[in-house]
């Protein structure tokens, strides 16, 4: 209960019985929920100010404690009456503005020893029940004082159809995951260009190493000692010798198309 020994270091000199110390631990309740004391009694005395220590007076009456108190937002005035009946305190607490009604009976002994009213290390006992009876029987029945709401920066709002983790700094992949990349890229796409040479072999559709015998489908090998049609007789290789072609070999097979690469406007009628 952080404050409430200055507190009761401050009242100790009119402090004169548990009533007393009891009033001065519910006094600190309310001071902790936002309220401030007004006065002692029913009415308003001259030049009041809000205040967290115990007004002058507070100790008069040993029958019943009343005292004032407003939150401090200024929306709230409690009266609270204090009766104590044989050994123990029944708290009347009243909201002036909204006329709520709030009660509750404690036992002093379960909350003060009568023995140690001089120590405050040792006068009080069971202080967090004392607590949890305060704020559930008075601070919850008449609401606690609203605290201004802390000014946040607000979150910029995202686009509902972009996903929750989306990041416009992030570079975006290539391909959504979890699919697979085309067979042949789009010549439109800016990842596309080199795309083949990162397949030598051409297993896709292209490749860096050029093989003049295969234009995407496997050929038979030609035998250079069965002779070539117009150009060699057979025998004229010694079977297994070495051969290096010195033109395209067999018929039927792709020539380079003449018009492969053809000049713009090749299709100009007067070119």
């Amino acid at each position: 209960m952080a404050g409430l020994e200055p507190l009761y270091a401050w009242a100790r000199a009119a402090i004169s019985c548990p009533q007393d110390a009891l009033i001065c631990g519910i006094h600190w309740e309310l001071i902790r929920h936002g309220y401030r004391c007004l006065g002692a009694g029913d009415q308003p005395g001259p030049d009041e100010k809000k205040s967290e220590l115990l007004p002058a007076g507070w100790e008069a009456n040993k029958e019943v404690y009343t005292l004032r108190y407003k939150s401090t937002d200024d929306a709230r005035e409690l009266l609270l009456k204090a009766i104590v009946v044989e050994d123990s305190m029944i708290l009347n607490v009243m909201d002036r503005s909204s006329q709520k009604v709030a009660d509750v009976t404690l036992a002093v002994a379960d909350y003060i020893n009568p023995e140690h009213l001089d120590n405050f290390h040792k006068v009080y006992k069971n202080s967090e029940e004392l607590r949890t009876r305060i704020a559930s029987g008075v601070i919850a029945p008449l609401g606690a004082p609203a605290e201004k709401a802390k000014k946040e920066p607000k979150a910029e709002k995202k686009d509902p159809d972009l996903p929750q983790d989306y990041d416009p700094l992030r570079i975006p992949p290539r391909q959504p995951a979890g699919t697979r990349a085309p067979s042949r890229p789009s010549p439109l796409s800016p990842f596309a260009v080199g795309g083949e040479d990162l397949d030598p072999f051409g297993g896709r559709s292209g490749g860096m190493i050029m093989d003049p015998f295969r234009s995407g489908h496997l050929q038979p090998s030609i035998d250079p000692s069965s002779g070539i049609p117009g150009q060699l007789p057979p025998g004229a290789v010694p079977p297994g010798a070495r051969f290096d072609p010195f033109g395209p070999l067999g018929a039927g097979r792709s020539r380079p198309d003449p018009d492969h690469l053809p000049p713009p406007g090749y299709d100009d009628m007067f070119m």
